[in-house]
């Protein structure tokens, strides 16, 4: 019954955003009566935070899981768009209004990309000490992730809710983030490395 709350929150929040939710609306969706949602529930946003902890649980764990087989800059730019792909195809058609969110303070996204942003700085920051590199300046590593950010928005927003983008289209997000990465967070060597690589450095017309 609570996971019936919680799908029927996320298709309510997928049609309004966090400011259309109210127990009325979720109750309607999931066909309950009031005194049920109550049972599991204290108000209409209890069972959002579910949904949004949920969320920065599978994109956090997945980058964990990326980048503890990343050997040098270049993977851990592959590693970090498939991560952060793999966790935007899995809202389907809530990701849209999620995105909507994440800037916005006085949305409870915004606080849970905050956070979500946190341990990803920390797991960047660690495979860094892993690859005995020097640690990037803060505004550098920034940078870097939300150009991530902002290139998976792209990505995501010009596909169908539920449906894997292109493998053209994924290629070529790999290829910006890996640039952007590489300017950001990587040395002379890996840029010098990276132009051997097919498909990464724009070659001079």
């Amino acid at each position: 019954m609570r996971a019936k709350i919680v799908d029927a929150t996320a298709a309510v929040f997928t049609r309004a955003g966090s400011r259309g939710l109210s127990v009325a609306q979720i109750i309607e969706q999931a066909g309950l009566a009031r005194p049920t949602f109550y049972r599991y529930f204290g108000n209409a946003t209890e069972p959002l935070h579910v949904l949004l902890e949920a969320s920065n649980q599978r994109l956090v764990g997945g980058i964990a899981a990326a980048l503890s087989d990343t050997a040098q800059p270049v993977q851990l730019g592959i590693h970090l768009i498939d991560a952060y792909l793999a966790w935007a195809n899995g809202h389907g058609p809530m990701l849209r209004p999620l995105f909507a969110e994440l800037h916005d303070p006085a949305s409870p996204v915004s606080s849970y990309r905050e956070r979500a942003l946190d341990d990803i700085r920390d797991l960047v920051l660690a495979t860094f000490v892993t690859l005995h590199r020097p640690a990037p300046t803060p505004l550098d590593l920034d940078a870097a992730l939300h150009v991530c950010e902002y290139v998976v928005y792209r990505v995501s927003s010009g596909t169908e809710p539920g449906v894997r983008p292109d493998p053209a289209t994924v290629e070529a997000a790999r290829g910006t983030m890996i640039r952007v990465l590489l300017t950001t967070l990587g040395t002379r060597a890996d840029l010098e490395y990276a132009m051997t690589l097919p498909g990464i450095m724009r070659a001079a017309d």
